[in-house]
């Protein structure tokens, strides 16, 4: 008999007389008890007489390993009531403080274990063992665990063998991980495979990521998580999408790591009609809405431009956790709608719940999008003095733009110089930008000269510091700084507009004629032009640093990658519906005015993501209200 078929561990007393004990040493618990049927469990032991049993203490502790909760004095004190323990109640119990916030005391069992004649190790003991060391990165003890497995002939375990490669990728050892692989082809399975991909994937090296998901014999849906979490968590989104329809092509069921990790990348890229074919997915596989992929989606719809599906989804959660609190109020924020990421906040803060940094950083960027400087620095303070969060450079960053872009130049300046950690550079980035808006040429000279000196491989130090000069006409200035780039490994950062029509993802860069629709879309560019005109656009071309002809700097900005990409999505994009845009960089003056006054002649909805939050045009204005 299995006390898994049963509704509940406790109706496990109730079918026999007691004494009972000859029949129930021949049970064994289910995996997937909680915490609180465990004490349950417990205390019906403990009245029947039981709770000092040899037998009752290992599955109790079994229960406990497998559980998602492992309180380390309560593991501890369920060993200390056994009369007689068991190997295998000592080796859960290993298990369980591996899985605690104290790992080391797994060693000190371990130790104890070593000291104990009555117990001796066996080929369970060593892979928890191993992963109490990869929780406290504990490499230099795994490597003295590693001499007694191979003093006690266990070495060709392969399941202490995959333990002992995962802490060494832990420990980022990545030479001795591989080392161990390749000695032993004969001693390895899939979960090897896989804790190589996983390995690779952690540090960063996708090409032997995908190396090793080629070359190895057999695959399961583990694998291509691995696989895919390697490229979402290194930057490879697209690979990560076209690895998702691999699998799923291979009729293969996602798992909820896959799921969550692909909605990521739809967010990352802003691409809504493959976020909504993953949605589609997870309805049509009746896979289970759990609170990380209802936090997935509410992201992924927050970052494509449709808040109010996030918003409606966050408020349909029946459970919400910290997370799913923390993406909608950045969510709000990014879109500009500040008082409502504020309000969000303070319902958050009357059920309760405590912030984190990520919630300040989400609540900060609020204000600092809408120029609510009285707010921010209300919260700014709420959260040092009230919540003991130590700011970290997104905080500062949020509150330097907050000042810099409302024209309080001096006090950001002061807080930057009163920082707790070490500036980096883009703060004084964005002073600058602040300097070149509010016309502080003096102030901005002398900062952006800072600016080289702290970094002079940074290309654009030198472009901020040219629009300072710019603007004040300075072009010798503009020249003989541009020419200090020259005989520098400073590298420009390309900006590029991404538009998804029809299942595919068009990229464009400035001055791009390299698509396969470049003509028809210079052509649209041509009518664009000519009808923004008659509706009384007039080009702002300040922005252009180089001391051209006012038609040469016109010429300039009409080829920005952002017009290119509204030219296409006007020619391919059906009548009356969005367009969207993600562009990595922030979107310049010029580009902001003529895409709202596009937005009212053509009559379309246009919504861009830039490098710092949403603008929707519409009717030719844009939700941002021109402070951006």
């Amino acid at each position: 008999m299995s006390i898994g078929i049963l509704k509940s561990p406790i109706s496990l007393f109730k079918q026999f007389p007691t004494p009972i004990t000859s029949t129930l040493h021949y049970l064994s618990l289910p995996t997937n008890l909680s915490l609180h049927q465990i004490k349950q469990l417990h205390a019906r032991l403990i009245t029947a007489g039981y709770d000092g049993d040899s037998h009752f203490t290992g599955q109790l502790l079994a229960a406990l390993a497998q559980s998602q909760s492992t309180p380390f004095q309560y593991s501890l004190s369920i060993l200390n009531s056994t009369q007689n323990p068991s190997l295998f109640a000592v080796n859960n119990l290993i298990r369980c403080f591996a899985k605690s916030e104290s790992p080391h005391q797994a060693l000190s069992l371990y130790s104890f274990m070593r000291k104990n004649a009555h117990f001796q190790p066996n080929n369970y003991t060593f892979p928890f063992l191993f992963q109490a060391c990869s929780k406290f990165m504990g490499i230099i003890e795994g490597t003295q665990i590693q001499a007694h497995v191979i003093k006690l002939g266990f070495f060709v375990n392969v399941y202490i063998r995959n333990a002992l490669i995962h802490l060494y990728f832990t420990s980022h050892e990545t030479k001795h991980a591989k080392d161990l692989f390749d000695e032993s082809p004969a001693c390895r399975d899939l979960v090897t495979w896989n804790v190589m991909i996983a390995g690779y994937a952690k540090a960063g090296q996708i090409d032997n990521v995908e190396k090793m998901f080629d070359e190895t014999p057999e695959r399961d849906v583990i694998s291509w998580s691995s696989l895919i979490t390697g490229y979402v968590q290194n930057g490879y989104l697209e690979q990560a999408l076209d690895s998702f329809k691999r699998m799923m092509d291979l009729q293969l069921s996602p798992n909820e790591s896959i799921l969550v990790m692909v909605l990521s990348a739809c967010a990352q890229l802003g691409l809504i009609e493959k976020g909504r074919m993953i949605h589609s997915t997870i309805d049509s596989l009746n896979f289970p809405m759990t609170i990380h992929i209802q936090t997935g989606l509410i992201d992924m719809y927050a970052k494509c431009g449709y808040i109010e599906k996030a918003r409606n989804l966050f408020n349909k959660m029946p459970i919400k956790d910290l997370s799913s609190w923390n993406v909608m109020i950045c969510g709000l924020a990014i879109h500009g709608l500040a008082m409502e990421a504020i309000d969000l906040f303070e319902k958050f803060l009357t059920k309760g719940l405590t912030p984190v940094n990520v919630t300040f950083i989400g609540v900060l960027s609020a204000c600092s999008k809408a120029g609510l400087v009285d707010k921010g620095c209300h919260y700014f303070k709420l959260m040092m003095e009230k919540y003991n969060i130590v700011p970290e450079m997104e905080h500062y960053g949020c509150m330097v733009d907050l000042l810099s872009r409302k024209g309080l130049v001096l006090e950001a300046i002061e807080l930057v110089e009163k920082m707790s950690i070490p500036p980096d550079p883009v703060l004084w980035v964005t002073i600058l930008g602040a300097c070149r808006t509010h016309g502080l040429i003096k102030l901005g000279e002398e900062i952006g000269k800072k600016l080289i000196q702290l970094d002079p491989n940074h290309y654009g130090n030198y472009v901020q510091l040219s629009e300072i000069y710019a603007k004040s006409y300075k072009w010798e200035e503009v020249v003989r700084t541009r020419g200090m780039i020259n005989g520098r490994n400073s590298k420009k950062i390309p900006g590029w507009s991404l538009i998804e029509a029809h299942g595919k993802i068009h990229q464009f860069v400035a001055g791009d004629r390299e698509h396969d629709m470049s003509m028809e879309i210079y052509k649209m560019l041509d009518r664009i032009n000519t009808r923004v005109l008659e509706a009384g656009y007039l080009p702002n071309v300040v922005q252009v640093l180089h001391d051209l002809e006012e038609e040469e700097k016109i010429n300039v900005i009409k080829e920005h990658s952002e017009r290119l990409a509204i030219a296409f999505g006007l020619l391919v994009i059906g009548s009356g519906k969005c367009i969207r845009i993600v562009k990595n960089l922030r979107v310049c003056g010029d580009c902001h005015e003529i895409t709202k006054v596009i937005s009212k002649v053509f009559e379309r909805e246009i919504v861009v993501r830039d490098g710092s939050r949403f603008h929707h045009f519409k009717r030719g204005e844009c939700s941002c209200q021109d402070y951006w």
